[in-house]
């Protein structure tokens, strides 16, 4: 066999063809573009990549236009840890001597001697990939949006607990439209306090409220109103075009982060896997289709339910040397599926009677904290969740969650 080594990066690339042998055949330095992409696509058929037999591709990333340009057909692509391969170029060398083309050459080792401990990339269909990229843009908004709105809330801290008070009530907080017109129309406690009535019902109509504006605003009056604590006034002028500044961070992230919502809306329904994801309680459209978007849909992804517990960070590790032993949580795991996995769990507590009796047990019967009850709550359902999608069956709550005997034997008698 024949297998490539790519050491890649932002302008040029590193190309390396070893035998069985180890032999180096060919080694090449192409351009991050489309002439480059010809060169090395040439040099693979040159020496026999075709599409019965493709050669396998050693690359430290997983995404880009060159690894889109590798995964066509039945090429298989292995994303190397970039950790993994430093220390594969120990093994080869003593003396911490590094270079691009000898990077691509220790990739290119990497797969003739342990191909089999790698994983290639998946075979996603491009609509799970198109669902990804959605998701994790709308998750990596919705983290972006919670950081900008607690550097919000910091600032009002400071100078103006009557906004905090007055949004307190209101799901989303900080986030919500009604609060970004009260702040830009009030952006100190000495305006706010000056707002009359019918101020206050334009802010909410702006905002887009409907329903309820009088007495909101007369909520809002007396809130502002009340007696506060203050700063001197020039500082509190200060906080307050601060506080704009910021305030138009926050509008727009809340912006980025509703358009990929909508995005994903459209698109995971559409999905053959969607039917399954959301019949299991907990998971919604954006949370499923944030599980979707790391699980993917090759069903050869993962050998088999105990694989992808790990990816999840699910299951426990076992550390063992000597007489010492020990079980933690895994650190090293797909940290956007443990986040999604956390989300799910928690609200499968309330949505899933049986979810909820397991929590309880492992609450009570096992002596867990609430975060171990949890993650083992989670490692159970995503493994229900491997078995549903891998024999195509929507979630049964009785065969998930069956009556444990003594509880049954309680009930008879």
């Amino acid at each position: 066999m024949i297998y490539c080594g790519i050491d890649w990066a932002e302008r040029t690339h590193d190309v390396a063809l070893v035998d069985d042998s180890g032999q180096l055949l060919a080694k090449r330095h192409i351009t991050d573009d489309a002439a480059g992409y010809k060169i090395l696509l040439d040099l693979l058929a040159e020496y026999g990549d075709t599409e019965e037999s493709p050669i396998p591709v050693a690359i430290e990333t997983s995404r880009g236009l060159l690894v889109a340009v590798l995964r066509t057909g039945e090429r298989q692509v292995f994303a190397i840890n970039p950790m993994a391969a430093a220390r594969y170029r120990d093994r080869h060398s003593v003396s911490c001597k590094k270079s691009d083309p000898g990077d691509a050459l220790v990739l290119a080792n990497v797969l003739r001697t342990d191909m089999y401990a790698h994983r290639p990339l998946p075979q996603d269909s491009d609509l799970a990939r198109a669902v990804a990229v959605l998701a994790r843009a709308q998750q990596d908004a919705t983290w972006n949006r919670q950081q900008i709105a607690n550097q919000l809330r910091s600032l009002l801290r400071e100078y103006y607990p009557a906004a905090l008070a007055a949004v307190e009530s209101w799901k989303n907080g900080l986030c919500r439209r009604e609060a970004h017109e009260l702040l830009k129309a009030a952006p100190t406690p000495a305006t706010a306090a000056r707002l009359t009535r019918t101020q206050l019902q334009a802010a909410l109509k702006r905002s887009g409220r409907q329903r309820g504006i009088a007495a909101e605003a007369e909520r809002l009056r007396e809130i502002f109103r009340a007696d506060w604590a203050r700063q001197p006034q020039l500082v509190e002028d200060a906080l307050g075009k601060q506080m704009l500044a910021l305030l138009i961070h926050l509008e727009a992230a809340c912006t980025a982060a509703d358009n990929p919502a909508e995005a994903v809306e459209e698109a995971f329904p559409q999905h053959p896997d969607a039917e399954i994801i959301l019949s299991f309680p907990g998971l919604g459209i954006q949370l499923g289709a944030r599980v979707l978007a790391e699980i993917g849909d090759d069903r050869r992804r993962f050998a088999d339910a105990r694989g992808l517990k790990a990816y999840a960070g699910a299951s426990p590790i076992t550390r063992a040397s000597g007489k010492k032993s020990s079980i933690t949580r895994r650190w090293v795991k797909n940290d956007r599926l443990n986040h999604a996995g956390y989300l799910w769990a928690f609200s499968a507590i309330t949505a899933s009677p049986g979810a909820k009796a397991h929590y309880r047990r492992r609450r009570d019967n096992h002596a867990e904290w609430h975060a171990d009850a949890q993650r083992n709550l989670f490692n159970r359902m995503i493994g229900q969740l491997y078995h549903c999608l891998q024999h195509g069956e929507r979630f049964d709550e009785l065969a998930a969650f069956p009556t444990p005997p003594s509880v049954t034997e309680r009930a008879a008698a």
